[in-house]
């Protein structure tokens, strides 16, 4: 239903196919249809494939991405992603490490096919951020290789661990895992549909039929109303007062290490006028329970509080500047309409200063003064980030075409 809606949406299904051809899956191919579901046009997409029984691991997939040629590094890298969000939901169903835990449904032709194939769309599609309502599971219960389950599956829960869900009354499976790992691995927040001017819209269509609704999967493809990307994180916390300062640094590394977006303490004064810190992390929502394992783990604390907020941060992307004494890497931010903002790596910086016996801060001076002289002072101009283009994958479809 992805590449369906991917496709339909206008993304190149050519060079889909290319990528997918050159996985070197023997008598795979991808076939799309325009067909009608619930009175409306939708594009199909079917995976045919010989009969296979093969159950893979982590790294089987890995070898065969990488062995994509028509696959670019970053589309490998994504699809990637995907499937390490796979492993590690099933690993923690099953008991198993990522290394060890076999995929079922997930590590099939069809699935292969889809994940890849999404990683592909969505990188030509180019969107700077990427919006989803709230997930519908369904309801009922589903035969998967370990005999009957309530819906979601187990591997399905685990990956919608911290994203809005929202009840449909279908007696069906209405999000897979791999339908789930792909929206846990792209998507920058869950809300309604964000102000925006839409340019494109994509259906995909479901091989189930409904008798309540239409089974499609939409895509909008626009600019966004707001200048400012914005996101949902989890903020953690909790108070420590019992530990020792080289337990709280040695927690922060880790925290960071795991994938928390920022770490940081506050000093406080807490009952007794006992002198202790808050600890603070900023993390993914899709991160909060292993880091929040690790603030326990690691600190004995009694308890963490987990709030949900939204943030509002600039657009940001690698990029190099030269110096007289080599180049510097760093991110360069901006918000549309407003002056850029270069920052160097320290690393970078650390190792020419070290190298050429001169100050870091000279380093610093260096790298910026040279984005300054060649680099535009205001956002408009860089074409591939200009635009904030919104997906948002609704499963409602209300037939009147309110949106």
């Amino acid at each position: 239903m992805t590449l369906g809606a991917l496709i339909d949406a206008g993304v190149d299904v050519e060079t889909i196919r290319a990528g997918i051809n050159s996985l070197g899956l023997p008598g795979v191919h991808l076939r799309t249809d325009s067909v009608i579901k619930g009175g409306f046009r939708a594009t199909q997409v079917r995976v045919e494939h010989p009969e296979q029984h093969a159950h893979r691991h982590l790294h089987d997939i890995v070898n065969l991405i990488d062995g994509g040629d028509a696959i670019s590094a970053k589309q490998k890298e994504l699809a990637k992603r995907i499937f390490a969000a796979v492993a590690s939901a099933e690993a923690k169903v099953h008991g198993s490490t990522i290394e060890k835990v076999h995929f079922h449904e997930v590590g099939a032709i069809d699935s292969i096919v889809d994940i890849v194939g999404a990683a592909i769309g969505f990188d030509l599609l180019a969107a700077d951020q990427i919006v989803s309502s709230f997930i519908p599971t369904g309801r009922g219960q589903i035969k998967i290789d370990h005999g009957i389950c309530t819906v979601p599956a187990p591997g399905t829960a685990e990956l919608l661990k911290g994203i809005p869900l929202t009840d449909v009354p279908i007696e069906a499976e209405l999000t897979t895992p791999t339908g789930a790992a792909i929206l846990t691995t792209l998507v920058d927040r869950f809300s309604t549909l964000p102000e925006m001017t839409i340019e494109a819209v994509g259906y995909g269509a479901g091989s189930m039929d409904f008798p309540q609704r239409a089974n499609l999967l939409r895509i909008f493809v626009g600019t966004a109303g707001v200048a400012a990307e914005t996101d949902q994180v989890f903020v953690l916390e909790t108070n420590l007062d019992d530990v020792s300062p080289e337990v709280v640094g040695y927690t922060k590394q880790k925290l960071l290490a795991a994938g928390a977006l920022d770490v940081f303490t506050v000093p406080i004064q807490m009952k007794k006028d006992r002198p202790g810190v808050i600890l603070s992390v900023i993390c993914r929502t899709t991160d909060a329970d292993k880091l929040e394992a690790i603030l326990f783990d690691e600190t004995n604390t009694f308890g963490v509080r987990r709030s949900l907020v939204q943030r509002s941060k600039r657009a940001r992307r690698e990029h190099t500047v030269e110096t007289l004494w080599g180049p510097v890497q760093g991110k360069l931010g901006w918000r549309q309409g407003d002056r850029m903002v270069f920052t160097p790596e320290f690393e970078d910086c650390a190792r020419l200063a070290a190298q050429n016996g001169i100050t870091l801060r000279e380093v610093y001076r260096t790298a910026e003064v040279s984005f300054l002289q060649s680099s535009p002072p205001v956002t408009p101009g860089i074409h591939d980030h200009d635009h904030d283009h919104n997906h948002d994958h609704d499963h409602h479809h209300d037939h009147d075409h309110d949106h």
